[in-house]
């Protein structure tokens, strides 16, 4: 219902039923040409679209797409959601954004999109329990998991090659003479930073190169912080490898509070290559996630799967690469 007209209107103004509305905009018994245009040229007089959910209701079908996002706060996922609404925009679909507060997708969080018919599903980073699991392919909604990936390949995933992008940053920083080195994750229970951990130790241990690991939160505090308890230690490596971009920024901003200067003492990169990586005062050395192509196989997969539903399951990786700036 757009500006208090509804269907109802529209069939008296059109001399047709209500029903006969309802079955020109959301399918059902075909209806007459004559009627259609009736229907049709009275909407367009009235300014009258349909409601999708009330199109849901009848149909059980809608043009949402579900989107249940965690991270917020960093600027990688705000730039993942704009990326998404535009591409399903074109597709004459919209976006429903829930934003869930737990590291594990609840199941109210599910059966509210669930409830509301949504025809597909992106979770981008929080993870899956077995109950959500089983009622998502109870309902045979697509779903895709973004920058994430599962062990059991439920689902299909779509993320960047982290374990090869860690490969490069370790050979990079060997190549710059580093010889002692630090990775702060983030929470390490994602397979985005296991996979970031393992590339990049499994390069230090070929090359023999010294190396300490710190647990972070993916946050800026938990980047400063970090880095502040190394500098107090006296324990300043020759490059910090950090999980994101965001959490870089905190490394970067706790070295200079202690006046350590980068990239002559330390080298730091970081990864997503977020926008502001490329600002100024932070000009960071970083890997960049390929967040379009990403976006890309996404939506083609949950458009083809809409289309028909087969539950295909698997992992997509695609390759980012290195941008050089100032901080190496």
């Amino acid at each position: 219902m757009i500006n208090g007209v509804n269907a109802k209107d529209v069939a008296k103004l059109a001399g047709v039923s209500q029903s006969s509305v309802s079955r020109v905009f959301f399918g059902g018994t075909p209806v007459s040409e004559k009627t259609r245009n009736k229907v049709l040229s009275a909407a367009e007089e009235l300014g009258y679209n349909p409601n999708e959910f009330a199109r849901s209701l009848i149909t059980k079908k809608t043009r949402i797409i579900g989107l249940v996002m965690k991270g917020v706060e960093n600027p990688f996922y705000p730039q993942v959601l704009k990326e998404f609404t535009t591409a399903f925009k074109k597709l004459g679909y919209s976006i429903l954004f829930v934003q869930t507060n737990n590291e594990e997708i609840q199941k109210e969080d599910i059966d509210m999109l669930l409830n509301y018919n949504v025809a597909g599903i992106i979770i981008t980073d929080a993870m899956l329990s077995l109950t959500v699991t089983n009622d998502i392919k109870k309902s045979k909604i697509p779903l895709v998991l973004f920058n994430r990936k599962t062990e059991k390949n439920d689902f299909l995933s779509v993320c960047t090659n982290n374990l090869d992008a860690s490969r490069q940053i370790a050979n990079f920083l060997h190549q710059k003479g580093c010889s002692n080195m630090v990775y702060i994750s983030g929470d390490r229970n994602t397979s985005t930073s296991r996979d970031r951990e393992q590339g990049f130790i499994e390069t230090l241990d070929k090359y023999q190169v010294e190396y300490k690991i710190y647990e972070s939160d993916y946050s800026y505090e938990g980047g400063y912080q970090t880095a502040k308890s190394i500098v107090q230690k006296g324990e300043i490596p020759s490059a910090f490898f950090v999980a994101n971009d965001i959490m870089a920024m905190g490394v970067l901003d706790a070295l200079r509070k202690h006046s350590i200067e980068v990239p002559l003492a330390t080298k730091v990169v970081g990864f997503d290559n977020i926008a502001m990586t490329n600002w100024p005062i932070y000009n960071l050395t970083t890997w960049e996630q390929p967040i379009s192509k990403m976006v890309e196989k996404t939506v083609n997969y949950v458009m083809e799967e809409i289309d028909n539903y087969t539950g295909i399951a698997g992992n997509i990786e695609i390759e980012g690469q290195l941008i050089e700036r100032s901080t190496t």
